[in-house]
């Protein structure tokens, strides 16, 4: 370790002389004596066995391998510097704007009434909630982290999980009694399906059938929405069939104005994540966030909602 300190402040002694363009200005910017900064750049350079500076008695400059080494030597120093600003970071209590991509559905319903508590706990972080139903690039779009429900599709993001939801098709009851009730996924044909028009797959429902087979069904009806909320009221007004997540339709579903369109189906599983860019680093701010998020959502399970 002694070796290595001593490397660092040999290189730091000769960068700020080439920096300052002499050895008393360089002593100045340390703060350290103008003989003891001659020390340390002698002492590189006999460890070297190379000569790093021009002396005269006007000026000091480096020579060309004393410029190359200084460019090598710098960014060594800029990042020893940017290490220890790190651990300060890290160390220093969550602050700053806080800007989150999420879906409005799960926004209005499930992350806006929490913020109130977030925001009492780190009183230095301001939230900026950006609800909207499309894919978000993070850091081309200025996002801190977002949160996301299903697949996840950018695999070069960092994740956390959440919780998860189920996903199932649903209607409210008036509607299966003026056009049947669907026995299999084969008869989801002769429905109105309602069409969620952000969805990945496109207007495809992704369907698992008892038998485990991945079946696919092109939706079709008379309605399409870019809003998960919107979808559900249709649904409880009896214009189709809707395939949600429970963290939708689990309360109206509990009062009765929705029912699982075909029960015997096995429902699809999705997990909730909070999804924020890649790095060693994360931010105070953004893993405050995230941990305040996962002890919110810690017993919610996929019925829970």
């Amino acid at each position: 370790m002694g070796v290595i300190m001593d490397r660092l402040t040999e290189m730091e002694a000769f960068a700020t002389v080439v920096d300052q363009g002499g050895f008393t200005d360089a002593a100045k910017k340390l703060g350290i004596s103008k003989s003891a900064v001659s020390k340390h750049v002698s002492s590189l350079e006999t460890r070297l066995g190379a000569r790093l500076l021009n002396r005269t008695t006007r000026r000091v400059s480096p020579t060309e391998i004393g410029l190359a080494y200084y460019d090598r030597a710098r960014r060594v120093l800029n990042d020893a510097g940017e290490a220890d600003a790190l651990v300060t970071s890290m160390q220093s209590a969550p602050s700053g704007m806080l800007r989150v991509s999420v879906a409005t559905d799960f926004g209005v319903n499930h992350l806006s009434p929490v913020l109130g508590q977030f925001l009492h706990s780190y009183p230095d972080i301001t939230v900026n909630m950006v609800l909207n139903n499309r894919y978000v690039e993070l850091i081309s779009e200025g996002f801190d982290m977002a949160i996301r429900v299903g697949e996840l599709e950018d695999s070069s993001l960092r994740a956390r999980k959440l919780t998860e939801t189920n996903k199932r098709m649903i209607a409210a009851p008036a509607y299966f009694t003026e056009h049947g009730q669907p026995q299999r996924i084969d008869d989801l044909n002769d429905h109105k399906l309602l069409h969620y028009s952000n969805q990945a797959s496109g207007n495809v429902w992704k369907i698992t059938a008892p038998s485990g087979e991945k079946r696919q069904v092109r939706t079709t009806g008379s309605l399409t929405v870019n809003d998960g909320q919107s979808l559900l009221n249709a649904a409880i007004g009896g214009l189709g069939i809707a395939y949600l997540p429970s963290f939708l339709y689990a309360e109206p579903m509990r009062k009765g104005e929705l029912v699982d369109a075909i029960p015997e189906l096995p429902m699809e599983v999705q997990g909730i994540y909070a999804v924020y860019p890649p790095g060693r680093y994360t931010q105070p701010k953004v893993r405050a966030f995230i941990d305040f998020l996962v002890d919110q959502f810690r017993d919610k399970g996929p019925e829970d909602w």
